[in-house]
């Protein structure tokens, strides 16, 4: 798909429905995507169909995935956690553990109030259909999972 490439981001502009590959400052690819069914919002709960927005990292990539192939995305975040605890939505005993995770780098937890299981998958893009995760073409995700490192990060923006 690319070239060498050395420091990969991703931006998601939800509103824009696009997804863009950057190496270091330079903007090197750029996706049209769909998004979960209910996109307008920051994530708040579980099955709220919203995309969450914020700072998150590649935790895993599964090439066994329903949607063809997957990235998966550090959600919930410190953010969401902080959030969560003040709201009563999750046990101080959640809240911590998605803050030991988010600071080793590691699988945030996947099943709480606030949701999880946040991908960016292939599927298609005709509309936005997901339960919150992003979806690219199958093809495109194919490109992207070759070259997107673990650990890399990603910003979804409004």
């Amino acid at each position: 798909m690319l070239g060498e490439l050395k420091e990969l981001k991703i931006i998601i502009r939800k509103h824009e429905r696009r997804l863009e590959v950057y190496d270091g400052g330079n903007l090197v690819k750029t996706f049209s995507i769909a998004l979960g069914f209910a996109p307008a919002g920051d994530k708040e709960i579980e099955g709220d169909g919203r995309t969450p927005e914020g700072e998150f990292y590649v935790f895993t990539k599964n090439a066994e995935s329903k949607f063809h192939l997957s990235l998966g995305l550090s959600y919930p975040s410190k953010k969401d956690a902080a959030r969560g605890l003040a709201a009563g939505a999750i046990s101080e005993t959640d809240h911590d553990q998605i803050i030991a995770a988010i600071n080793n780098g590691k699988m945030p937890p996947q099943k709480t109030s606030l949701g999880g299981e946040i991908y960016i998958h292939g599927g298609g893009t005709n509309s936005d259909w997901t339960q919150g995760c992003v979806a690219l073409r199958d093809e495109e995700i194919e490109g992207l999972f070759k070259i997107i490192p673990l650990g890399a990060k990603v910003t979804i923006l409004p």
